[in-house]
């Protein structure tokens, strides 16, 4: 029998939201393996999709660094062992400069001036994950740090005019993008960059929920929770939540793209939260 680690009981649990005693089953079922114990509950309707990550008991911190004009910018995780460190302004102040060089120097050394931190600030500090991004053509690059600085988003949105990105209304449309992701976490852009694996992993978690129900039912049934995953977890499917959802954030796009006479385009985003790690 393999091992069952109470910090896998409870990672299923941060995960699925399901109770510890149908976690650790679903463990023990699953021979210790985290990812097919998740799958377990899923297929027993006790648990929700599961995201790429869960958090760990891990501090630090979200920083960026936007270069003027909206053409570049960095989103950095940095962290420290303690949130008391995490609030402290010279952890800040190192984190700040961390997203600075990296957008100066995509490949910069950062060791040197990450063993003076620890040095200086006397607890271990890592550099676990940077994103940066340029624009590809016309449009802006926009971040977003959540209050706090645990969460951070960066995203670039495409135009097809020249002018467009100056514009009022484009720069809004980009601000409010940012607040989406990070309010809304979804996964992709679109349905389509779904991994094609995940995508018939939910297919056949949703088909083992519904067995029991008419034959002439099940693919109807199937499909609209399909549509349902859609909508969670891909941006531009996703109810656009400064309207309450009335709308989605594709629809929004295009309103706002035919208000400039132009075709605008979420190309790609990053979504960071301190104490992320992938599900192993």
């Amino acid at each position: 029998m393999a091992e069952i680690k109470a910090t896998d009981v409870v990672k299923i649990r941060e995960v699925t939201g399901a109770g510890m005693m149908d976690c650790k089953k679903a463990l023990v079922e699953a021979a210790g393996d985290v990812a097919k114990a998740i799958e377990i509950l899923r297929k027993k309707g006790a648990a929700t999709a599961a995201k790429k990550s869960v958090r760990e008991a891990r501090e630090g911190l979200i920083a960026q660094h936007l270069a003027p004009g909206g053409r570049l910018g960095v989103l950095v995780e940095v962290n420290c062992e303690t949130d008391f460190v995490a609030r402290n302004d010279d952890f800040r102040a190192f984190a700040d400069e961390v997203a600075r060089t990296l957008a100066e120097n995509a490949s910069a050394n950062l060791d040197p001036a990450r063993e003076a931190a620890v040095g200086k600030i006397r607890e271990n500090i890592k550099i676990p994950r940077h994103a940066r991004m340029e624009v590809q053509g016309e449009g802006l690059i926009a971040g977003y740090i959540h209050t706090g600085a645990k969460v951070g988003v960066l995203v670039e949105v495409g135009a097809g005019n020249a002018g467009t990105a100056g514009t009022d209304e484009f720069k809004q449309l980009v601000k409010d993008i940012t607040l989406q992701i990070a309010a809304a976490s979804p996964m992709t852009v679109s349905r389509d960059q779904l991994d094609a694996t995940m995508l018939a992993k939910e297919k056949e978690i949703a088909l083992e929920q519904v067995k029991d129900k008419p034959p002439q039912a099940i693919a109807k049934i199937v499909e609209g929770k399909m549509e349902k995953f859609f909508q969670t977890y891909c941006l531009v499917d996703q109810g656009f939540v400064k309207k309450n959802g009335e709308i989605t954030v594709k629809d929004h796009l295009a309103a706002t793209g035919k208000a400039l006479g132009d075709e605008l385009s979420i190309r790609r985003f990053v979504r960071f939260q301190v104490g992320e790690t992938p599900l192993a």
